[in-house]
């Protein structure tokens, strides 16, 4: 085949071997079970927390969890997604920070709306409520 009409037979370009060196980094096994194996760990521990009730205020054992949660989440992103500040040039974590800033600002902004709009709703006893049409 000439140069011209091997990307015919091989769709791509490619000599049928699938390199997919696009700049990426791939992991490697022992990644993979590092981060699996911390995975396993950061689910197991909140769920002991709840189970054996380690901590008598919910507010802690929330916030505990929560940090427990965001510790995962690092992890999968860094083991499973393989992101970090040189893939893509940088992108792809500039992707990751904006979409964070975004949920943030939804969430605390919907929970501040919400939270207003109990606390300032006029109490009606039920007197005032049989006089409403």
């Amino acid at each position: 085949m000439t140069a011209h009409t091997d990307h015919l037979a091989h769709p791509g370009g490619h000599d049928g071997h699938h390199d997919d060196d696009d700049g990426a980094a791939h992991g490697t096994f022992k990644s993979y079970m590092t981060g699996f194996v911390l995975a396993a760990i950061l689910t197991a521990i909140p769920f002991w927390l709840v189970m054996d009730r380690v901590f008598e205020d919910s507010r802690t054992t929330a916030l505990v969890i929560l940090a427990f949660a965001v510790v995962q989440i690092i992890v999968h992103i860094v083991y499973f997604l393989h992101m970090d500040t040189k893939s893509e040039s940088g992108w792809n974590m500039l992707a990751l920070i904006f979409t964070l800033v975004l949920v943030v600002i939804t969430l605390s902004g919907s929970i501040w709306i919400m939270y207003h709009l109990n606390s300032n709703m006029m109490p009606m006893s039920t007197h005032d409520m049989r006089k409403m049409p």
